[in-house]
């Protein structure tokens, strides 16, 4: 059997007792390290886990997927994912991959970022499509995401922001060499997300959304240190929330009264 295990948002606990039984008789589990992050390093989990744990970077995901599989047909295999197993595309790949060689999968789910952003009061089912925004370089500096954004807020809805993280990301420069060196891990914040938006703004024109829209900005969802701040998306692109993992909300331009009063306690008196 093949597992994909969520393990939620926070720290090493946040497993289900379901997956927790199925990681402790597995002849394998792979960490999945490149699409998420907890707040408890690998060894943390192994201690709590009680087994070893191999690190399964992009590289091996998305190009090597045949070795996460290839006693999966013998023996029992595990994948350890942040948040729930289907938070990325790349793992209903794993499985499809899995059932064309007749591997029997079983997922077992967990927390998201997806529905634990209802933590800041905003309800759910008033959320139009997500959007993930990513690092810019200097000739690089996509911005189709924004017309999502702008989609959303036009249809009374709002706008979950995902935000880019680099793990194991080769350096240009060594792209043309035969030894790949690596970036250092990068986490985008709320505070450089706003920023590219006004930056978008400028380029596009103010619109629905403006430099004075309302967002809320999350860090560390599920950890006991999670922070929520409210304010306008000028005031967000000079405010530090601190460690990652960080998301931004684009807020409808509707909103019912039970989000206003939820919303209040994290307004920034700035």
């Amino acid at each position: 059997m093949f597992y994909i295990i969520g393990l939620g948002l926070g720290d090493c606990k946040d497993i289900t007792v379901k997956g927790l039984e199925i990681v402790k008789k597995c002849k394998k589990v792979f960490l999945e390290a490149y699409t998420s992050i907890l707040t408890h390093g690998k060894e943390e989990l192994e201690s709590f886990y009680g087994r070893e744990l191999i690190i399964a970077d992009r590289d091996l995901v998305e190009q090597g997927a045949d070795v996460i599989l290839s006693d999966a047909a013998t023996e029992d295999v595990a994948l350890l994912v942040v948040g729930d197993p289907f938070g990325a595309t790349t793992h209903t790949d794993l499985v499809l991959r899995a059932k064309e060689k007749g591997i029997e999968v079983q997922v077992i789910h967990n927390a998201s970022i997806l529905t634990a952003v209802g933590c800041c009061g905003l309800q759910l089912y008033s959320f139009g499509e997500t959007v993930s925004i990513p690092f810019w370089i200097d000739t690089w500096k996509p911005d189709s995401f924004f017309d999502k954004i702008v989609s959303n807020y036009n249809h009374q809805l709002h706008t979950l922001c995902l935000l880019d993280i680099k793990v194991k990301e080769p350096t240009l420069e060594s792209l043309t060499k035969k030894k790949i060196e690596y970036m250092p891990p990068k986490f985008m914040s709320v505070k450089e997300a706003s920023q590219q938006l006004l930056e978008i703004l400028l380029e596009k024109g103010e619109s629905c959304i403006n430099a004075d829209s309302l967002c809320v900005g999350l860090s560390r969802v599920g950890a006991n240190d999670q922070k929520i701040a409210v304010t306008s998306l000028k005031k967000m692109a000079e405010y530090d929330l601190g460690n990652p993992l960080h998301s931004l909300i684009i807020i409808g331009p509707h909103l019912h009264p039970l989000e206003i009063e939820y919303l209040e306690q994290f307004k920034l008196n700035c």
